[in-house]
């Protein structure tokens, strides 16, 4: 049985990408460092702990931040945040009923991490083949994610692409949260705990 903590850093996981890809969409770019651990977790399938999906704690300090703000006593109008969150959330479980999905999106990030020995994480190429496996299987479930921002910033292929990368990262994080007994349940009648859990790893950093 994982803990409270555990359940508490993977549901970071999804705020943060939530986050990050609403952050594109409106604003045409987001913190470099929390894109780069959460994108990140697409390639650590076999971590030893949970917080070393995300490279430490550190990858996902602006999660816990959002726990708090979403969760937590703090009121905060980012709506689309927790709509985007759910989402994830409700597509991860859709796509854990579905084998073949779930390998066809394994052999495509085994070909992604194939390609990081020539490119840095963050770069357009591993970005464009990250985009390429949301829009090829998590794309195609319903109801699909509909990321709303500015046209400006929509229309930039560069920007669509990290966000479907984030999206799919945002679904890594929703598997490990149910994996770590996480369910929409437990945000509703749990969510106080999952804050001051967030705010107890926030002292720690």
């Amino acid at each position: 049985m994982k803990s409270n903590r555990e359940r508490s850093i993977a549901l970071a996981g999804v705020f943060q990408t939530a986050h990050l890809a609403a952050q594109i969409a409106e604003q045409g770019n987001a913190d470099s460092s929390s894109m780069e651990a959460s994108i990140h977790s697409l390639f650590k399938l076999n971590a030893d702990s949970v917080e070393d999906v995300y490279g430490g704690l550190r990858g996902i300090e602006s999660g816990l931040r959002l726990i708090q703000q979403h969760l937590g006593e703090k009121k905060t109008d980012a709506i689309n945040v927790t709509q985007y969150v759910i989402a994830l959330l409700h597509l991860e479980g859709k796509l854990s009923k579905n084998p073949a999905m779930l390998m066809q999106i394994k052999e495509g990030i085994e070909l992604a991490e194939r390609r990081r020995d020539h490119f840095h994480l963050l770069h357009a190429n591993i970005i464009a083949q990250l985009a390429d496996i949301y829009s090829n299987t998590i794309s195609t479930l319903k109801p699909r994610i509909m990321v709303q921002g500015e046209p400006l910033h929509l229309q930039n292929p560069d920007n669509v692409n990290r966000i479907r990368a984030l999206l799919l990262a945002g679904i890594r994080s929703a598997m490990l949260w149910r994996q770590c007994g996480g369910s929409r349940w437990q945000i509703i009648l749990n969510r106080k705990k999952l804050s001051e859990e967030a705010r107890r790893l926030l002292h720690v950093l």
